[in-house]
């Protein structure tokens, strides 16, 4: 019996070879199970070996960056340290603390791990190298990765540790706060390509939207940096509290297993950000350099993430939150708006944009976007008197002397 690909799936390149090979060696619908689950596992073993080497390649470029060498001990140029790392604490003590919920504390890692995995399986690696081809890719993203904040509160809530609650809840006011204008920055390149699939957007990219969503981009990467809780959003470690947030109580392969998700989520989201803003797998020889294109692009933006984390210092939680509802949302709006007027005007009677069009909108949006950063920043920022303030600090302490002399 012959099986017969279908679909997306006839020009899934790794799909069709593993499906081939097991065709003639069990029926076809055990064939088409196994080859999925096999592809499956493919990609998340090629995700944590990813991991593992984006934790070496962050804390050697963190070292460079702080003038400082990194680790280099543990096999040539400290290629080793993740493997050390995991043996390390695979040996640790797992403790559960006493008190907890003990069913959620265990089952945490896991539901902070599956979102970024199960979002994984939708992004195209290369024309036709993908799990899956979903015509709502983006918003099947923007439901897994809001699960996320439910696992962080759970970690909190599980830990029976009121400093792990405190950064529980401050990790999901950040994360449920900054997915608002995060979607919104995602509706402009849906409206632009006239599709929510992934490879539909890749291919709608005669420019790279990068061009034509300055803005859109820009929210897109701080929002995305504040839901993964990197620097300077970090803030659900206080700098008062001599903890680790949410997840202060997980020792053992549990800690790594939430690391792992942390520095993953970093991975899936350059990703996401190659393939939605920089013309995914767009380059010379792209059905056969596709793989080569994205990689680039993806250890472009890990390296812009790390560079953010190494120069600005955290921010405090309310100029996190004011900077959401007060910077972010509002370019988020101007953006949108700017985009459904540019689409209504520009469009032709097939509904299409052509490439000429595109360029239009990439002057028009340019020049938005940076009157935008101006005004808002004029706006919302906070200047205070050094001199004023010096003086009012000096006038209390004045009195407080006077007070004790009395």
């Amino acid at each position: 019996m012959i099986c017969v690909l279908e679909g997306f799936y006839q020009t899934n390149i790794i799909y069709r070879t593993i499906h081939g090979s097991l065709s003639g060696l069990m029926p076809c619908w055990s064939a088409t199970i196994v080859t999925g689950i096999m592809f499956s596992l493919f990609l998340v073993n090629i995700f944590l070996v990813s991991t593992a080497l984006m934790t070496w390649g962050e804390r050697r470029l963190l070292g460079r960056f702080q003038t400082r060498v990194g680790p280099n001990r543990w096999g040539p140029f400290g290629l080793l340290q993740p493997i050390a790392d995991l043996i390390s604490l695979l040996f640790k003590e797992n403790l559960i603390p006493r008190g907890s919920d003990k069913i959620l504390f265990i089952v945490v890692p896991i539901l902070i791990m599956m979102p970024v995995i199960m979002v994984l399986g939708v992004i195209p690696l290369a024309p036709g190298v993908a799990l899956a081809d979903l015509n709502v890719g983006v918003l099947y993203i923007l439901a897994i990765t809001s699960v996320s904040s439910l696992g962080i509160f759970i970690a909190g809530w599980s830990s029976n540790n009121r400093f792990a609650i405190f950064g529980a809840v401050r990790g999901v006011a950040v994360l449920i706060s900054y997915e608002v204008p995060v979607v919104i920055s995602l509706l402009g390149i849906v409206i632009i390509s006239g599709s929510m699939s992934l490879l539909d957007i890749v291919e709608a990219q005669a420019i790279p939207f990068l061009m034509v969503q300055p803005m859109g981009l820009l929210v897109f990467f701080i929002g995305s940096s504040a839901e993964m809780n990197r620097t300077p959003f970090d803030i659900a470690e206080a700098e008062s509290e001599i903890i680790a947030g949410f997840h202060t109580e997980f020792s053992g392969i549990k800690f790594a297993i939430i690391q792992a998700a942390e520095y993953g989520a970093m991975i899936v989201t350059s990703a996401i950000i190659a393939i939605v803003f920089l013309g995914g797998w767009s380059g010379p020889l792209p059905e056969y350099l596709g793989w080569f294109w994205i990689l680039i692009k993806v250890l472009v933006c890990v390296f812009v993430f790390t560079w953010v984390r190494a120069t600005l210092p955290r921010l405090r939680i309310d100029q996190i939150m004011a900077f959401c509802w007060k910077g972010l949302l509002p370019m988020s709006l101007i953006n949108l708006l700017a985009v459904v007027i540019e689409t209504f005007i520009l469009k032709g009677p097939n509904g299409q944009l052509s490439v000429a069009d595109l360029w239009i909108m990439c002057v028009i949006n340019t020049i938005i976007t940076v009157c935008t950063v101006i005004v808002l920043n004029k706006l919302i920022s906070n200047k205070v008197d050094p001199l004023r303030s010096g003086s009012k600090i000096l006038s209390q302490r004045e009195l407080l002397l006077d007070g004790q002399g009395d």
